[in-house]
């Protein structure tokens, strides 16, 4: 079988669909990144007796795990870079509340640094995450 006279054959491949695939899978690495970060880092909270929850719409949650990783709203940060981060998650505004979340066995100076850095930063109001009486052991 001969090709009709000025005929090619047709042998390229089409890339559109491996491209379309590619970017899906991209987009789907980028969602479930910060989840998966979220649900790795255990942090064991002390217990209090007493306590009110804090607002979620005017809440920015730092975390500090028992290894010292620190995250701010489940992205992970350098300590270096950690006044930034809050910086432009908290501007100077008297409505927001910073809640850290630290294990039970950080040491109290980790705490006391992102304690410090927010109040330079002017945050309204600073909290220490605890489980209730209630809530069951992590």
């Amino acid at each position: 079988m001969k090709a009709a006279p000025g005929r090619r054959t047709f042998a390229e491949m089409n890339l559109i669909p491996l491209i379309d695939i590619s970017l899906i899978l991209v987009i789907i690495f980028m969602v479930l990144t910060p989840i998966l970060v979220q649900s790795q880092l255990t942090v064991k909270l002390p217990r209090a007796q007493s306590g009110t929850p804090a607002a979620a719409d005017t809440t920015v949650n730092v975390q500090v795990s028992r290894s010292g990783a620190v995250l701010v709203e489940g992205r992970p940060v350098r300590w270096d870079d950690l006044e930034r981060e809050l910086a432009l998650l908290c501007p100077r505004s008297a409505q927001k509340t910073l809640l850290v979340q630290a294990d039970r066995n950080v040491a109290v100076e980790k705490v006391v640094i992102v304690l410090d850095t927010a109040k330079r930063l002017g945050v309204g109001k600073l909290g220490i995450g605890v489980t209730g009486q209630n809530e069951p052991k992590p």
